[in-house]
């Protein structure tokens, strides 16, 4: 395992993920402590981490070690979904390929709201969970975080911006899905957001 120093002195990350709303929402928080951020893209030979664990951890995990032993640099993994109570916690760790492996956002929610139909108004609770992880460059994990945001899933979709389940999702204090709520309210209290904040705290603490 690395020493953190190294990369107090680099002030590179590699983000593991080339969805461009994650990569927003992570990059709004790093840069403004002065990293620099890469993300698969950045190369010119690309890989996909096939995300053989059984939990949004261990996926991040996999992600996180892939990414950071295979470039030579400190990398974050990310993984998160959608869990559903009435549905056994599924779609979970299958969320973004719920309906197939040619799976769309449209598609994943048509199936969720299919698969909910019969399901009443007072058992539609459900929860996002986002975990990351901070990997050096030979593997060695350093920090593992968790966050999660509670609400219910709608009968249709409201809202325009987010992405995923988010037209469905609804956060009941406000009375608006995460699509209506906008970038800045999710950025406060969004999975990612909770996961974010712990591990920035961790990363801070690490870096001194």
């Amino acid at each position: 395992m690395q020493a953190i120093s190294d990369l107090v002195d680099a002030k590179i990350l590699l983000l593991g993920s080339n969805n461009r709303k994650k990569i927003v929402e992570l990059v709004n928080l790093l840069e403004p402590r002065g990293f620099t951020l890469r993300t698969p893209s950045d190369f010119p030979d690309p890989f996909d981490v096939e995300e053989t664990g059984s939990t949004f951890m261990e996926n991040a995990r996999l992600k996180a070690i892939a990414q950071a032993t295979h470039r030579g640099m400190w990398a974050i993994g990310e993984d998160s979904g959608l869990c559903v109570k009435a549905l056994d916690h599924r779609p979970g760790i299958y969320s973004a390929r719920f309906s197939g492996e040619n799976a769309t956002d449209q598609s994943n929610n048509d199936l969720l709201l299919q698969s909910m139909k019969s399901v009443p108004a007072d058992q539609r609770q459900a929860y996002y969970v986002s975990t990351i992880v901070l990997a050096d460059p030979s593997g060695g994990i350093h920090i593992e975080t968790q966050g999660e945001c509670w609400g219910r899933i709608l009968a249709e979709p409201r809202g325009q911006s987010g992405f995923g389940y988010d037209p469905l999702f609804e956060i009941e204090e406000y009375g608006k899905t995460f699509a209506e709520l906008g970038l800045e309210v999710k950025r406060e209290i969004s999975h990612r957001a909770h996961a974010l904040r712990a591990f920035l705290t961790r990363l801070d603490s690490l870096m001194g």
